[in-house]
């Protein structure tokens, strides 16, 4: 039996678990995409304690959002005080019983987890004294520099493992120490240990700079509404909502799945929550019904890994990126909403192919029905949501209307049998800032590697490397990043791997995007005159090409010898600054989605096994059950690269929408081997070569002719499927 947050109790196969709880008990803050940590667990006044705690951060943070600030730096440094109080007492220094059971390792883990909150504030408070001394550290900034960095590595060590921490660690002592040895374009010369200290504290990307804020702000603020919105009981909403729309199709309770997560994503922002609370209900679901255990957990976390990309929430995606694009929240959100649409539909093809391919039957019995569904939580989900998404419209800021939607949570929930009184507030309150425990001290640690980057110089080196390896084409430059992305993933969450990767290859990836609108502009308006002297720059006979229309080989290969610093110089030149921003935020989607392939893909894919242990599979075969269905994550970028998805009007985002709905449709068959009927392997090859055609850029009649085949055939397996023997409908 599951324990609802309001004392009722519930079958747990009709109601959800709250994302972001782990096993560890009520008390025990939620789980990101990597760590795996037990928490320890709390009881008696400890738990009040620490409760009241995580009430008063939440609380802090809704005071500086919706009243007023303290300033950017001390703000961002209680942040990281009040969470790294909160990771001390939740995740011991070893993952022992002994050590989680003593109440004498819990006072030393607070004891340092205060020590490095106070070292915290004092470098908050210390900034115009250190300024006042012409940047100079006193012994107790020192003292207090070295204790901060030293906790954001220990307690990133409890919440994430070793890869992060000792990526700080190599980063940090590169500026300092040993970068003077490398050779070639990775040597730096080493900063002083003091200048080194200032800028990992203090610096625009350091510890409390520009992702701690986006961490205190943002993440945080929409974390404490998703904590709101499952509170106030919309998580069993999500699922009879899903119930009532698909469960009664064929393949519904897998389609049950692919809503719920998407519906979920919007909640929790996090793959392997949403796969824990939305899995326990739908794969039980889809087992029932005939599909393998391990196809049944495959589905689960490729739909929940489609929340991370669901607007408007998108983990802490669609803030990171704005942040380092200067693009507003409001057009990502917009922009990313059809892609994402994409993928759910992609893994919503493969739950119906399958169904088909096992000729199972739609289910019969007594779920919710959807009036049922809005009438037991509906108000407290989509008056609350349709609040947050009007305000954003309206121009008002993210944080503003989250704290508005907040509050519309609390009185929209007095719409349904769930309304939420002063202690489900509380409630609500503390399991905001529990859930966000281990996001926080991430987001702000990995600022140590960021502000590394940024200094060292290394992400413009990188870009450089990748653009030189990929020799130009933009689809190799992709997988590279793609490749990169998988193994960083292997070992950092998905958000610090964005960030990590963002931070390396974006520029080069953006810099390649608007080469392809340059060989476009050349081949349909000709080489402009005035890029003479440019030309010219890099070989005298080329200053000859301008004024002349190109070929599109001739257009690739002039780019091809140009070099980097030239391109530069063309790109801001002939391109329109719209163009420019829309390949800028095409090539952080690209690089944010390839991120979350470390979710589905083996052989570390945490979604995938949190999911085979629910469904009782094995854990690889779920994880490339979950990885084939996932082929949305490695098409939809694709899309961002070569066609305006990204950068076009509506209309020409509507088009390419729909003819990759159908593309991606064909390809799924082809992969499974089935539409409505089974498919023999030369109709499989054709059903991939059309899917293809389909989605193919800026060749209108190789999409249609791929469109017509793709339906063609769909129309062949719906006579062929009418004609065979099925088993009846079958119980619920």
């Amino acid at each position: 039996m599951a324990t609802t947050p309001d004392g009722d109790r519930g079958s747990a196969s009709t109601r959800p678990a709250p994302a972001g709880d782990t096993p560890g008990g009520d008390d025990a803050p939620g789980g990101d995409e990597a760590g795996g940590s037990v928490v320890r667990e709390l009881h008696g006044w400890w738990r009040r304690i620490v409760t009241a705690f995580a009430v008063l951060i939440s609380l802090a943070h809704l005071y500086f959002a919706f009243v007023g600030d303290v300033g950017e730096l001390l703000r961002n440094a209680l942040h990281f005080a009040g969470f790294v109080v909160l990771c001390a007492v939740y995740f011991p220094i070893l993952d022992r019983r002994v050590v989680k059971e003593s109440r004498a390792w819990l006072w030393a883990d607070l004891a340092l987890g205060l020590a490095v909150a106070a070292a915290a504030l004092h470098l908050a408070l210390s900034e115009s004294a250190i300024y006042d001394r012409g940047v100079r550290l006193a012994s107790q900034d020192w003292l207090a520099a070295v204790v901060v960095i030293v906790g954001a590595v220990e307690f990133t060590r409890r919440t994430t493992g070793l890869i992060i921490p000792l990526l700080i660690v190599v980063a940090i002592t590169y500026v300092g120490w040993w970068g003077q040895f490398v050779g070639g374009v990775f040597s730096f010369r080493g900063l002083s240990w003091e200048t080194v200290l200032f800028r990992s504290i203090y610096g625009d990307d350091a510890l409390f700079g520009t992702i701690a804020r986006i961490s205190s702000t943002y993440v945080f603020l929409f974390i404490i509404f998703g904590a709101f919105l499952l509170r106030s009981g919309a998580g069993e909403f999500v699922i009879d909502l899903a119930r009532a729309v698909a469960g009664r199709l064929v393949g519904g309770p897998g389609l049950v799945a692919v809503i719920a997560s998407g519906l979920t994503g919007t909640i929790s922002g996090s793959v392997v929550a949403n796969t824990a609370s939305t899995g326990v209900i739908t794969i039980p679901l889809m087992k029932r019904n005939g599909y393998p255990a391990g196809f049944a957990g495959g589905v689960e976390a490729s739909a929940s890994t489609g929340g991370q990309l669901m607007p408007p929430i998108m983990g802490a995606g669609a803030f990171v990126m704005a942040s380092y694009t200067q693009i507003s929240y409001e057009v990502i959100i917009a922009v990313a909403l059809l892609p994402a649409l994409l993928y759910f539909a992609s893994v919503g093809y493969f739950v119906r192919i399958e169904a088909k391919r096992q000729d199972l039957r739609a289910t019969v019995g007594d779920g919710p029905s959807l009036g049922e569904a809005f009438l037991n939580a509906g108000a407290s989900f989509v008056i609350p949501i349709a609040v947050l998404i009007a305000m954003l419209v309206a121009g008002f800021t993210p944080t503003y209307a989250a704290v508005v939607g907040i509050a519309a949570i609390v009185v929209s929930s007095w719409l349904t049998r769930h309304p939420m009184g002063p202690r489900a507030v509380l409630d609500a309150l503390a399991l905001g800032a529990r859930n966000m425990v281990l996001t926080a001290v991430l987001l702000c640690s990995v600022g140590l590697v960021v502000n590394v980057i940024a200094t060292a110089g290394i992400g413009n080196t990188f870009s450089l490397m990748i653009a030189d390896w990929a020799g130009g084409n933009l689809l190799i430059a992709i997988a590279l990043i793609g490749l990169a992305s998988l193994v960083l993933g292997m070992g950092l969450p998905v958000t610090a791997a964005y960030i990590v990767l963002a931070t390396l290859s974006a520029p080069a990836l953006a810099g390649m995007i608007g080469d392809n609108h340059l060989v476009q502009i050349f081949v349909t308006e000709g080489v402009p005159a005035s890029t003479a002297p440019l030309l010219a720059l890099a070989s005298p006979e080329l200053a000859g090409l301008g004024g002349q229309t190109l070929a599109l080989d001739e257009a690739r290969q002039l780019l091809a010898q140009l070099p980097q610093e030239v391109r530069f110089s063309l790109r801001d030149q002939l391109l329109d600054p719209a163009l420019v921003t829309s390949a800028l935020l095409a090539a952080h989607l690209i690089i944010f989605w390839l991120s979350q392939d470390s979710n589905v893909t083996p052989p570390v894919c945490l979604a995938s096994f949190t999911a085979a242990a629910i469904a009782k599979a094995p854990p690889m075969i779920t994880g490339f059950q979950s990885w084939k269905i996932a082929k949305g994550l490695y098409i939809v970028p694709v899309l961002f690269a070569y066609t305006p998805l990204v950068g076009g009007t509506p209309l020409e985002a509507l088009e390419v929408f729909a003819f990759a709905l159908v593309g991606i449709y064909g390809i799924a068959a082809a992969l499974q081997g089935c539409m409505e009927a089974p498919l023999n392997w030369p109709l499989r090859a054709v059903a991939f070569a059309a899917g293809v055609a389909a989605i193919w850029p800026a060749h209108l009649a190789v999409d249609v002719a791929g469109v017509v085949v793709v339906v063609g055939l769909l129309a062949w397996t719906v006579r062929t499927d009418r004609r065979r023997p099925h088993p009846v409908a079958a119980p619920a």
